[in-house]
């Protein structure tokens, strides 16, 4: 199938998917002509790459997922998505002693103004 199909599969635009070729994330793609040719496979691979990138995966951390190969290990992606976790909870944390602190600055400023 040609990149239009691909696009249309996955909701990733043809631009995104040619990314993604570059970069080594779908592997090989056969050419016919100046066309690419996709399979089922580079069409689960793109669903997956969006799915990563929904959930706060950049292309970057994909790759080093993928370790130079075209098939991803579910050990090493487990790992991955517990380091990940853990970081985001890291920032719910801080999110949440800034917010404290705003409140505080805010009640601070309210009290200062109905004592003037």
């Amino acid at each position: 199938m040609y990149i239009g199909e691909v696009s249309k599969l996955t909701g990733a635009s043809a631009k995104a998917i040619r990314l993604y070729e570059s970069l080594g994330l779908l592997g090989t793609v056969v050419r016919k002509g100046s066309y690419r040719i996709y399979d089922d496979n580079h069409v689960r691979t793109v669903i997956l790459i969006k799915d990563a990138q929904s959930i706060g995966v950049s292309l970057a951390e994909f790759k080093r997922l993928l370790g130079g190969k075209t098939v991803l290990s579910w050990d090493v992606v487990s790992t991955f998505l517990d380091q990940k976790s853990k970081a985001i909870e890291e920032q719910i944390n801080l999110l949440h002693q800034q917010q404290s602190m705003i409140q505080t600055y805010q009640d601070n400023i309210k009290n200062c103004l109905e004592t003037n």
